[in-house]
């Protein structure tokens, strides 16, 4: 049951709702970590997701027990991505361009995600998106990732408006956990191949069945006018 307030911008997460992605992030790191001798299992993946660049590429490093590594790592994961990016293997998931379109018409968007910068500028040039969204912030830009709602807050902010009235839209049980506790209401779409785990998802104000679903119910929540 969601509750009465006033929404005056969207935030959307980016891999997971916007394209599907969180595989190829996946591969990246099992690759760098295979290629020191160190197998990479479920669990590790569903450890670093959500983390900025800096963190997960820490935990690549240490991983491989290589804690100096961190850049090294980093960068062979982001320079890889941005590469199949550009080779257009990073597809829209479907329904998410209808969505992010329909949502912008309304009120001001913006991106708060955990890739790293540069994979973000790619995926928005590459869809053509990047005009859609007035802000975008990777967590590799603030303090903290997520499950810690600093990505959110920061978003929020450069849209000019509150916590108290905005909405994002998630997929993953971190991305849930930090939206939630940066005070936006808000929408899960569940990844398939990543559901988010029970505790988390219970924080959604609403679990949305696709992204048809998710762009009903966000437009039932927008205030009336036009974007700003």
């Amino acid at each position: 049951m969601t509750d009465a307030r006033t929404i005056d911008g969207v935030v959307f997460d980016l891999d997971g709702v916007i394209i599907e992605s969180e595989h190829l992030w996946e591969e990246a790191w099992r690759d760098f970590s295979e290629s020191r001798g160190r197998p990479w299992e479920l669990s590790d993946t569903l450890a670093v997701q959500g983390m900025s660049a800096p963190e997960w590429a820490g935990y690549l490093a240490a991983h491989v027990g290589a804690p100096g590594d961190a850049d090294v790592a980093r960068d062979h994961c982001v320079d890889g991505l941005v590469g199949r990016i550009r080779r257009g293997e990073a597809e829209l998931l479907p329904g998410a361009r209808e969505l992010v379109v329909s949502v912008s018409d309304r009120v001001p968007i913006a991106l708060a995600s955990s890739a790293a910068r540069r994979a973000i500028d790619a995926v928005l040039r590459h869809h053509d998106l990047a005009g859609l969204f007035t802000a975008t912030v990777s967590s590799e830009e603030v303090p903290r990732g997520k499950p810690s709602p600093d990505v959110y807050l920061e978003a929020v902010a450069r849209l000019g408006i509150s916590p108290g009235n905005g909405l994002a839209v998630e997929d993953s049980s971190n991305g849930i956990r930090a939206a939630y506790a940066a005070g936006l209401l808000v929408v899960g779409i569940p990844n398939a191949t990543y559901p988010p785990k029970p505790d988390a998802a219970a924080l959604a104000d609403h679990l949305a069945a696709d992204h048809v679903d998710a762009r009903e119910f966000i437009l039932a929540q927008l205030s009336e006018g036009v974007r700003r």
